[in-house]
This record gives structure tokens, C-alpha cells and sequence, in this order.
């Protein structure tokens, strides 16, 4: 089954821009889509503004102070949609609560997740900030992954976004429709790993609150599990994180290894820790050491950040 997700409907080609026309992302359309099932939102048509229509901007009164920013029409700052975005977003939020992703239309002053521009009353522009409708989502569901479209270009970024959708897919499924001791802590064990490579603090106080599952109420624990989890993945894993945890896994095959496999093993990930070669060469070999000896390393073989989504999608060829 595919995985649903939440997305600024210009992204899949329907024209509902102030201009009438789309955003469509051929990336989306033709890759993502094969492994995500799309719910298409559009909050300023949603909240009755018609297609085409005058454009809308960020507009401040009291600097970036989130409180203070308005969404008003360009040509006419009285005309104001603030609060009727805001109330979309609650609707939609009781709406899509089960959606593992959503994905944002860049740049704009209601959908934008990052830097949309701000301008002061007169015009002249201040700074950045989030989006009306965006920064409500955030603040009324802030567990589900989110992105702009536009950043999934980059591929670190892309890889780290669809990292988190797979693994919050995984919590829903696998803990939070059936919690108890064993499936949290099962979840925790695959995703130790992916833990240590995107941040050793919440790895090591996840590590910590796993010690104890009698301390608290099961709930209470697995609500601050997955808060401070989905935060933590949140940071990119880059060259030094993978290496260390590529350099921790080694550790667990290398008495199976050759002296020529374990300074080949070596070499490949110093090669990658130079930007060399790619993430997927090292995991590769990794990979092919662990299957070949799955029965003395089987605890390995569940690592999700072995594979933590499609292996198709190869999103590690390019990190």
C-alpha cells in the first residue's frame, strides 16, 4: 500500500495559483508517486478565493513576531485572510491527522514552510518567515514530516525528508495502533542506528528513557519518545554522522571478515568520509557482509538505517 501524504494541490498540476496556473513537479508526479498516495490542498481556494485572483503577500506590523504577520492582498492591505487561513488549517488538520508527510509549495505566503518573504505595511520587505496555513499545520501537527517542494532538489534534503516519512510510517503502524512495551521497544532497537546518525543526544536520552519503561505511564513515554524522535531526524545526517555509525557497524562484522575484506571495508568508508564515493558504496559492502552472515548478525539485519526506504528510489547515491 502506498504511503498518504499531504500536498499543496499546485504541485500535482491542478491550477489553482493566484494566476490560474500550477506548480506541477515532475519529480512527484513520475517518482514519489509510485511510493506515495497524494491528498491535494489548496487553502487559498479553500477558503473561497476565486481562481484567478489579486495576489496576496506577508505583511508585518511588529517585525517577524509571528503574532504580528498578516496575510493581506498586495494591492490592498485592508483586505486581510489571516484568520480564515488559520481556521482552514484547523479544519484540515482533524482532516489529514493521519497522513504521514506533507509537502509545501515553496515561497508561498500561505503554503510556504521556510523563508517566505515579509514586508513591512509600506512595501518594503523585511525578512522571512513561514506561511499562514504552513505555520498553523506546523503548530497543530507537528510531528508529521514536512518539506517544500522546491527543496526536495537538494538531495540531502530529499533524503531526509522521505527517511522521516518511512519512520513515522513505521511509529503508526507498528506502535502507536497497538502500543505496548514490546513494539516500542522494538521500534527503538531498528532505529538505533538512524538515531546515532542524525543526533547522538536524543540517541543517547532515547536510549536513557528506554532503560526505565516502568518510570512512567507507557503513553506518557511513548509521547515523549516520538516528539523528541521526529525532532531528532529532523537533522540532516551528514558525511561525519554516517561515518561514525558506518565505523559502529563495522565493528559488529569484522570478526567475521578476512584481514583483505576488513582494510577493503576500511577503505571504502574513508573514501566516503573524503566525498569520494557516494553513502550507498560503503552500506553496499556493509550490506553484503551482514547477509552473509545473517545468522551470527541478525540483530543487523533489522537496522532500518540499512534501508530505511525504498532502495529504488536511490536516494543514496547522490549523499
Amino acid at each position: 500500500m502506498k504511503i498518504q501524504v499531504a500536498i499543496s494541490s499546485c504541485l500535482l498540476g491542478e491550477e489553482v495559483r493566484y494566476n490560474g496556473g500550477h506548480k506541477r513537479s515532475r519529480y512527484i508526479e513520475s517518482v514519489l508517486s509510485e511510493y506515495f498516495s497524494f491528498t491535494p490542498i489548496c487553502p487559498e481556494v479553500g477558503i473561497g478565493m476565486g481562481t484567478p485572483r489579486p495576489p496576496i503577500h506577508l505583511i508585518t506590523t511588529s517585525g517577524n513576531n509571528e503574532e504580528g504577520i498578516e496575510a493581506a492582498q498586495v494591492d490592498d492591505h485592508s483586505k486581510r485572510f489571516t484568520q480564515q487561513l488559520k481556521d482552514y488549517a484547523k479544519q484540515q488538520a482533524d482532516q489529514i491527522k493521519d497522513v504521514r508527510g506533507y509537502i509545501f509549495m515553496q515561497k508561498s505566503p500561505s503554503c510556504g514552510y521556510t523563508k517566505v518573504k515579509l514586508y513591512h505595511e509600506n512595501g518594503n520587505p523585511l525578512d522571512t518567515a513561514q506561511g499562514i496555513y504552513a505555520a498553523e499545520i506546523e503548530r497543530l501537527l507537528p510531528l508529521i514530516p514536512k518539506e517544500e517542494a522546491g527543496r526536495l532538489s537538494d538531495p540531502m534534503l530529499r533524503e531526509n525528508f522521505i527517511t522521516r516519512v518511512m519512520a513515522y510510517n513505521d511509529w503508526k503502524e507498528n506502535v502507536e495502533a497497538d502500543l505496548s512495551k514490546k513494539a516500542l521497544m522494538d521500534f527503538h532497537t531498528r532505529h538505533k542506528y538512524l538515531l546515532m546518525a542524525h543526533h547522538i543526544p536524543s540517541y543517547q536520552n532515547l536510549g536513557r528513557l528506554m532503560a526505565d519503561l516502568k518510570a512512567k505511564p507507557l503513553q506518557q513515554i511513548a509521547d515523549e519518545y516520538i516528539m523528541e524522535f521526529m525532532s531528532a531526524i529532523k537533522h540532516v545526517a551528514n558525511r561525519k554522522k554516517n561515518t561514525n555509525v558506518l565505523q559502529h557497524l563495522q565493528g559488529y562484522v569484522k570478526q567475521h571478515l578476512t584481514s583483505q575484506e576488513r582494510q577493503e571495508m576500511t577503505n571504502v568508508i574513508h573514501q566516503y568520509r573524503q566525498g569520494i564515493i557516494p553513502l550507498v558504496a560503503p552500506l553496499t559492502l556493509l550490506n553484503h557482509h551482514i547477509q552473509k552472515h545473517t545468522e551470527q548478525d541478525g540483530y543487523l539485519l533489522q537496522q532500518k538505517y540499512l534501508n530505511p526506504h525504498p532502495y529504488e528510489l536511490g536516494l543514496r547515491n547522490a549523499i
